[in-house]
């Protein structure tokens, strides 16, 4: 296995800085996602730890050896792209070996490596075909078998599924998950989809515009983002991002969101975070994913801090295993998630459960979580 240290690393071309500085710790055997929008900087970091692009600005080492001016071939890693690139002219069977043929590994271990690479993706019945002769599906998974057929150290995946359609997606999600859990190599993997990030990673990198935003585990990525950015851009629906006052009486808190009747939500803080309860400005994001608002037989039992409040439903959308609903809340429009069987219409005012243990406040200068 190997692990990948990056230190400090920029990339520019020319006058224009497209990663500013990026660290991070990439442990051996993890499955680390880099997450972004497009044109966030993503696959160029993938890049230069493939040392397809060179680094302007810090270091990156692959187990404690700094790889900067090192070769591709040299870095003991394979690449699966996002078109394949598979050679054409050559049979499945071909293309598996090909990159040990180069290395010059005897004739005997390259058929026994391609014969176990074809069985541990159930392709065995495809390896005399070319390419073209393949579905997409199939195409990457002999893309996926030529990077495993070599054995290396460390697998780099550029947004390799985002060529298929959705339930063939789903499916090599599955493929690649069961892969790293029996292999245990290191896998870096681009993509900017969050769903696959939060289904495939151990940990996530969230990337915008070349910049770092957060480091963590999916379910810290989820529920405590590090900023607005993080909390919007992590989930479908998003979170819920809604301008609040804080109102202090005493030693209690509440929070209190306007509403198109023009009375206000109030939402009493109890047990407030200690970083909420010390923060002096009066306004806030409040944010709260779509699931954390539910009818209140829906409720999360075992919460410490639920509180129900009476909200007017403009908008219903039932989605089979439960039905959204949109209120207005803090000017903005807010989706809540219920049961299925909600009783809930249009037109309605309806009684709301909010799971405040699930909230996370924001500063709205800033965009930093404040708790």
């Amino acid at each position: 296995m190997a692990s990948v240290a990056i230190r400090a690393v920029r990339k520019s071309y020319g006058e224009v800085e497209v990663v500013h500085g990026i660290t991070l710790d990439i442990e051996d055997g993890s499955f680390v996602v880099l997450l972004g929008p497009s044109g966030c900087g993503k696959s160029t970091l993938l890049r230069m730890i493939a040392g397809l692009e060179t680094v302007t600005g810090g270091e990156i080492k692959i187990d404690d050896k700094i790889v900067n001016d090192m070769p591709p071939r040299e870095r003991d890693i394979a690449m699966v792209f996002q078109d394949y690139a598979l050679y054409p002219h050559m049979s499945v069977r071909q293309n598996l070996g090909f990159g040990l043929k180069m290395r010059s590994v005897p004739r005997a271990r390259i058929d026994a490596q391609v014969k176990r690479t074809a069985e541990i993706l159930q392709i065995e019945g495809l390896l005399d075909r070319k390419p073209k002769e393949l579905s997409g599906g199939q195409r990457q998974r002999v893309a996926i078998g030529r990077a495993i057929a070599r054995e290396p150290e460390l697998f780099l995946f550029d947004e390799p599924l985002s060529n298929l359609d959705a339930k063939l997606r789903v499916d090599m999600r599955t493929e690649i998950k069961r892969l790293h859990l029996s292999m245990k190599r290191t896998i870096v993997y681009v993509t900017h989809d969050q769903i696959e990030a939060m289904t495939l990673a151990t940990r996530i990198a969230v990337l915008k515009d070349g910049v770092l935003q957060q480091f963590g585990t999916p379910a810290e990525i989820y529920n405590r983002p590090a900023n607005m950015f993080v909390a919007d851009f992590m989930g479908s629906p998003a979170m819920n991002l809604i301008p609040a006052m804080l109102e202090r009486r005493g030693n209690s808190l509440r929070l209190l969101l306007s509403q198109r009747s023009g009375e206000d939500l109030s939402l009493d803080l109890n047990g407030a975070p200690q970083a909420l309860a010390a923060h002096r400005a009066a306004r806030v994001i409040f944010g709260i994913r779509p699931e954390a608002v539910t009818d209140p037989d829906g409720a999360d039992r075992s919460a410490k801090s639920v509180v129900e409040a009476l909200c007017a439903i403009e908008v219903v959308e039932p989605a089979g295993s439960d039905t959204f609903a949109v209120t207005h809340l803090g000017g903005k429009e807010a989706v809540v998630r219920l049961r299925a069987d909600a009783k809930v219409a249009p037109g309605q005012v309806a009684k709301l459960a909010f799971n405040l243990d699930k909230a996370v406040y924001f500063d709205p200068e800033t965009q930093l979580r404040i708790a």
